[in-house]
């Protein structure tokens, strides 16, 4: 029996490699909208965070979501994950 490869992503936040489904991906769609997505399959360049408050902050004091998607960051995408990482 084949034994199925899990895709692992690399946290922008401490920069580990964890499977994909334990993190959270933040997409930039072809328009230019940051967005939460939860199912993984959005359109757009896509960039993924823990499910830990720490990462979030690190990411958000060193900036790296900004620099993953070569633009400014609103505060509410980082207010949405916080909700998103403490809900759960």
């Amino acid at each position: 029996m084949k034994v199925r490869r899990i895709p692992e992503r690399m946290c922008t936040g401490c920069m580990a490699h964890r499977p994909k489904t334990e993190l959270i991906r933040v997409v930039k769609s072809p328009e230019g909208e940051i967005s939460i997505d939860k199912t993984g399959k959005k359109s757009g360049r896509g960039a993924y965070i823990c499910n830990d408050v720490e990462c979030l902050k690190k990411a958000r004091k060193s900036r790296k979501l900004n620099k993953a998607f070569e633009c400014d960051i609103p505060d509410e995408i980082y207010e949405r994950l916080m909700e998103e990482i403490s809900n759960g």
